[in-house]
């Protein structure tokens, strides 16, 4: 060893990040290792690293005892007291046994731990950087794909988006740069690894933060997010400055805003919709663009509603295959029926019919309980007048 090498070790904890004193502590570990493989040894050894020098040196420790039960562990107290007359039983005496071509082991020894603690260094540095940015959004390239993933590289590290996570009919190219959601960062035995996402509803709350300043700043709040990815979402918002449009905020001037998003989203349609404490006029607000002309909630479920629209917004109002409904009840975490006026004008037409047809039917049965009643008491009293007219003739 040299100064060439405090040098390399210097130099490595500059532009590395690896500490000097951790390669070092690793290197005696190996360097003890390598000396007992390659020389046989099996007792206590040392290593002892001159930071100054750069130069290495091996000593061989044993134990003053009365009696030497192992030579290579333990020196007889005679034996000790030659070297060193203060010395007693129990001490520990320390012996170089630096072979002549220990250096060469050593050299290869260092740079193995050093390549390690370099590769184990780059994977801690990598795994702290990118775990800061798990629940947020990255711009990356796709680099390439295979059957289970596309690999996106986000600069130090090449991060993983898996089938279910691309959005649907969206086509990657390599070179494509695109936005992603980074879901989980994981420290695998492989070292980092980066798991992203073009679906999560996250990714959409990240790109209006980044679109929008009044909800970057909290002037404007995103209170929940309903999305099919590739094709719709419905977003509710909420403004704590009475003064200012939440949902003209999040459009921007002639929708330049939201078109930012629908382009980098590759054509997804949204739905701003602005939150309301009161839970009817919210459902109202998340079945835009449908009209809705009354929200009617079941009393023992409060979290079931029926929504009547006129007849000609039923269809709007359900949308392209169930996809407005399901949105907003998704939005709003309401269970929601939907019926047209007429539909509702059927049920309770029949409603009323059927409690008149019970009302006559509770009618008659009170009208023959009294006749029975009546033919009861006549029979008795026929019986009574039998009986005195009896009596009389008597």
């Amino acid at each position: 060893m040299s100064k060439e090498m405090l040098t390399a070790l210097d130099a490595l904890e500059a532009e590395k990040g690896v500490s000097k004193a951790i390669v070092i502590e690793a290197l005696e570990a190996a360097l003890i290792s390598a000396y007992k493989r390659h020389y046989g040894q099996s007792q206590n050894v040392e290593v002892d690293f001159d930071e100054n020098k750069g130069d290495i040196h091996i000593f061989a420790v044993k134990e003053v005892t009365d009696e030497v039960m192992d030579s290579q562990l333990e020196i007889s107290l005679k034996d000790a007291t030659a070297i060193n007359p203060a010395y007693e039983v129990g001490d520990k005496i320390r012996f170089e046994v630096t072979p002549n071509d220990f250096g060469r082991i050593a050299a290869q020894t260092a740079k193995q731990v050093i390549l390690q603690r370099v590769r184990e260094a780059e994977r801690s540095i990598i795994y702290d950087e990118f775990s800061a940015y798990e629940n947020d959004i990255m711009q990356g390239v796709v680099e390439r794909q295979d059957r289970r993933y596309i690999y996106v590289n986000l600069g130090k590290i090449e991060a993983v988006l898996s089938k279910q996570d691309q959005i649907p009919n969206e086509h990657y190219q390599a070179h494509d740069r695109i936005k992603v959601y980074v879901t989980r960062v994981e420290n695998t035995s492989k070292g980092p690894q980066v798991f992203v996402s073009r679906t999560h509803p996250d990714l959409l709350r990240r790109l209006f933060e980044q679109e929008v300043p009044e909800i970057y700043d909290g002037t404007v709040e995103i209170v929940s997010i309903a999305r099919e990815a590739g094709d719709r979402a419905k977003v509710a918002v909420r403004s704590t400055d009475p003064d200012i449009d939440p949902v003209g905020t999040c459009v921007g001037p002639k929708g330049q805003r939201v078109q930012a998003l629908v382009n980098e989203l590759k054509g997804e349609n949204m739905d701003i919709v602005e939150w309301n404490e009161d839970p009817a006029i919210y459902i109202a607000n998340a079945l835009n663009p449908s009209e809705v002309s009354d929200v009617i909630f079941d009393m023992e479920n409060p979290k079931v509603c029926t929504v009547v629209v006129p007849d000609h917004q039923l269809s709007l109002a359900i949308g392209k295959r169930g996809q407005n409904a399901r949105l907003a009840a998704k939005l709003t975490a309401f269970k929601i029926d939907i019926k047209s006026e007429s539909d509702m004008e059927e049920f309770y037409a029949q409603l009323d019919e059927d409690n008149d047809v019970s009302e006559v039917e509770e009618l008659e049965g009170t009208e023959d309980a009294l006749l029975e009643n009546d033919s009861e008491f006549s029979e008795e009293e026929i019986v009574s007048n039998e009986s005195d007219e009896s009596e009389t003739e008597s």
